[in-house]
């Protein structure tokens, strides 16, 4: 929609008002007298000397009433009005009150004779354009009306409405209904409204969200507590209660209680890494980091547990001294969980396949599996925190659902990403990189 700056807008409201009242001016001062002249018609000065030569030619008449009727007559058909005195000032004869004479035009001469006033002459005619001031206020109010219309359906009007969208957005009530206005700052009040309310719509999906994802952590966390927690107690009841008789149960009671301290401990830890990453408050130490150098220590240090499964893990072609800003701690820890999700996923006597490779300004790796890849609903969430495909939550099976999220995040604040897929051989595809440094 084409809009008016309000400078022009106001503008063009003042010609109006200007305007309106010179037309109907102009059209009442031609209506009248036929012209656009607005001094003394032709008719006029011809009116005007006829009716001058009438009362010239009849001095001696000018008391006769019959001659005063036939003046009254011609005045009448001339629109035009006359006050005759003697030479002493007496009042002849008159046709026009004296109130009247102050809205017309007046004409005075005397009539001499031998070297003598013998008269004295006022002709009266209309040329006060009362009716032409009458049709320009009219104009004028027109032109307000026109005005005011307009000002009304383009301000205030819209402005009134967007005070009570205002009002509606205040009290939480964002579907509102934002009127259009022919004004160029109105429209982009307008359009910041629009903005405005999309991202509190946006801002109150998220909040929505996140708080049906802070609900989905409670309870996932509390679960995840209570397994270990609860077989701890179990077996640390039975040690106590003395039902571990035999030295051999008793280092099995021990290993399994050590066993879910552990777990514990691995939680809480990813609990506490997950939150700190969640509000960026992670200490990032960042130096030059050879990130080659930082792949092939986790590779080392997931080893043991792949040799347990006994599979088997292929490195590519790595690139040396690969060098990127970043912590290099926090790096070996992202890559340590997605190597461990890797291993978990991966079938006894399985393969996991690693690449790393430079191009452009960023370096790549890659994590391929030969497990059973991602569901399609695991593709759309399996970064999300405490998601697990598997929803008994087997320890046996996967992890606590915060590995793969702490990776991103890390991943992220290093200015690079992650993205999961599968493999067109089969199983899960991890692909990730880092920007190069400068």
């Amino acid at each position: 929609m084409k809009t008016l700056r309000i400078r022009k807008f106001t503008v063009i409201c003042l010609f109006l008002l200007l305007l309106f009242p010179w037309l109907f001016f102009v059209a009442a001062q031609v209506l009248e007298t036929k012209t656009l002249g607005f001094g003394i018609s032709d008719k006029q000065k011809a009116d005007i000397k006829e009716t001058v030569q009438l009362i010239e030619t009849n001095l001696k008449n000018w008391k006769d009433p019959v001659w005063q009727n036939r003046l009254n007559k011609h005045l009448e058909n001339t629109n035009m009005n006359v006050l005759l005195q003697s030479a002493l000032n007496e009042t002849i004869y008159q046709s026009v009150s004296n109130h009247e004479q102050s809205f017309m035009k007046s004409e005075q001469f005397s009539l001499i004779e031998d070297g003598q006033v013998t008269g004295k002459v006022t002709i009266y005619y209309s040329n006060s354009r009362l009716k032409q001031i009458i049709a320009a206020f009219v104009g004028l109010i027109v032109a307000f009306f026109i005005v005011g219309y307009f000002m009304r359906r383009n301000i205030l009007i819209p402005l009134e409405k967007m005070s009570n969208c205002a009002r509606k957005i205040a009290e939480g009530d964002l579907d509102v209904q934002l009127p259009s206005s022919e004004i160029t700052e109105i429209a982009e009040v307008r359009d910041g409204f629009h903005v405005m309310v999309a991202g509190l719509k946006k801002s109150f999906q998220k909040q929505v969200e996140m708080e049906a994802e802070r609900r989905f952590i409670i309870a996932s966390v509390a679960h995840d507590l209570r397994t270990p927690l609860f077989a701890l107690r179990g077996y640390l009841d039975g040690l106590e209660k003395g039902i571990a008789t035999s030295p051999e149960k008793q280092a099995k009671y021990i290993a399994v209680c050590k066993e879910k301290s552990a777990q514990l401990d691995r939680l809480v830890e990813d609990l506490f890494t997950y939150t700190k990453t969640e509000y960026s408050e992670i200490e990032f130490n960042e130096n030059k980091v050879d990130f080659t150098h930082v792949l092939k220590k986790a590779i080392d240090s997931i080893m043991p547990q792949a040799q347990l499964k006994y599979i088997s893990i292929t490195e590519g072609n790595f690139p040396n001294h690969c060098m990127i800003n970043g912590d290099a701690h926090l790096l070996e820890r992202a890559l340590n969980n997605l190597l461990d999700n890797a291993v978990r996923h991966s079938p006894t006597k399985g393969r996991i396949f690693i690449h790393c490779y430079q191009e452009s300004d960023r370096v790549y790796f890659t994590i391929r599996d030969t497990g059973k890849g991602f569901s399609a609903d695991e593709l759309h969430h399996v970064f999300e925190p405490l998601y697990r495909g598997e929803v008994s939550r087997n320890y046996s099976t996967g992890g606590f659902g915060l590995g793969l999220t702490i990776s991103q995040r890390i991943i992220r604040q290093h200015g690079g990403d992650i993205i999961a897929e599968n493999d067109k051989e089969g199983g899960a595809l991890l692909t990730g990189w880092v920007p190069l440094a400068s």
